[in-house]
């Protein structure tokens, strides 16, 4: 019997710091550190940890969120950037792989990102939320199919999504045809109230079974403090509380260890990876389960960029290797593209 393919996995339950553009880059330093002498191989942080969610936006009417949207435009990240070299120091320090939010600048946008380190510091991943949600559209722009796939780190095969991309059956498959073994999600916690932790709780142990993979979920968490001063309405901090759920879900939909729902903190286990064969044994939703001449995803992972340099009119592509195209015949959509399925991978 080969041994089993373990993995010391962690989330972090972070406490974000709101009053300073560096405060929670040391706090995120500091549990990848702390994580490292516990034997820890992949850690996640919640949704756009670095700085900080803009909870600032649930809450105060478009007119009056100005001076908050551009305080965050000053305290974002570039990427790459003085913020990620040093978190891929820390990743490469600790041989860890490492899952970051971030609000990533880009000149005059900022984004919603997800950024995978893998244990030699590589950012092995750079993805945006491609659709930002209710609130959220006042502060970030719209990301692409470039990133819904999956990569290959030192622990296993990794994929991401942020909040509600889970409730995008499409971009959940997209990520399950393309094979993940570790799903790490980002949500930002503190936010909506107990029903939102309920949901996610629903919807990512439903992923794990659905995709034969094991779940890392992290969120953020405020305290009293830190509401009031997001808003001293009594009854829109009920809206910025709650709603914490960081877990570490197995293939069969179970938890690994109790889940964190209440305070700063970090949950923690050691994950088998043979327990994706296991789960898939029985349910495969992207090889015997599936039925691709039946049902088929098409997706567009090429990087949409505003300017097209070089020939006339030339479309800006970014191909889809040869050897990860689905071996059936390609037929055209509708609109004269290529429909490949399930999803590359």
């Amino acid at each position: 019997m080969a041994e089993p393919q373990t993995v010391r996995v962690a989330a972090v339950q972070l406490q974000p710091v709101l009053d300073s553009p560096d405060g929670t880059v040391e706090r995120v330093l500091e549990e990848i550190a702390e994580a490292a002498r516990d034997g820890v191989e992949l850690i996640v942080f919640p949704e756009t940890a670095i700085p900080y969610y803009p909870y600032w936006s649930f809450v105060m009417p478009p007119m009056a969120m100005g001076p908050a949207h551009l305080a965050l435009y000053e305290h974002a990240p570039t990427v790459p950037g003085p913020v990620t070299d040093a978190v891929a120091g820390a990743a490469r320090k600790h041989g860890m792989v490492v899952v970051l939010g971030v609000n990533e600048r880009d000149h005059g946008t900022l984004y919603n990102c997800q950024l995978v380190f893998d244990a030699d510091g590589r950012i092995a991943l750079k993805r945006r939320k491609i659709t930002p949600t209710y609130h959220e559209r006042m502060v970030w722009g719209q990301g692409d199919g470039s990133g819904l796939h999956a990569v290959d780190t030192t622990v296993g095969r990794v994929g991401a999504l942020a909040c509600w991309e889970h409730y995008n059956p499409l971009a959940r498959y997209a990520l399950m045809a393309d094979h993940e073994q570790i799903h790490c999600s980002q949500f930002p916690g503190s936010l909506v109230g107990p029903i939102f932790a309920e949901q996610q709780e629903v919807t990512l142990r439903h992923h794990a079974l659905e995709s034969g993979c094991f779940v890392v979920n992290a969120t953020a968490w405020l305290d009293a403090d830190q509401i009031a001063s997001v808003t001293e309405d009594a009854k829109l901090q009920k809206g910025i509380s709650g709603g914490c759920y960081t877990a570490i879900i197995q293939p069969d939909g179970s938890h690994a260890t109790e889940p964190l729902r209440d305070g700063p903190g970090r949950v923690t286990a050691t994950i088998n990876l043979d327990l994706i064969t296991k789960r898939k044994r029985m349910m495969d939703s992207v090889g015997h389960y599936a039925r691709p001449e039946l049902l088929q995803l098409w997706m567009n992972d090429c990087c949409q960029d505003t300017v097209t340099r070089g020939v006339t009119g030339a479309s800006h592509h970014h191909p889809i290797p040869e050897e990860t195209r689905h071996e059936q015949s390609e037929p055209e959509a509708p609109d004269g593209t290529t429909v490949t399925g399930p999803a590359p991978g």
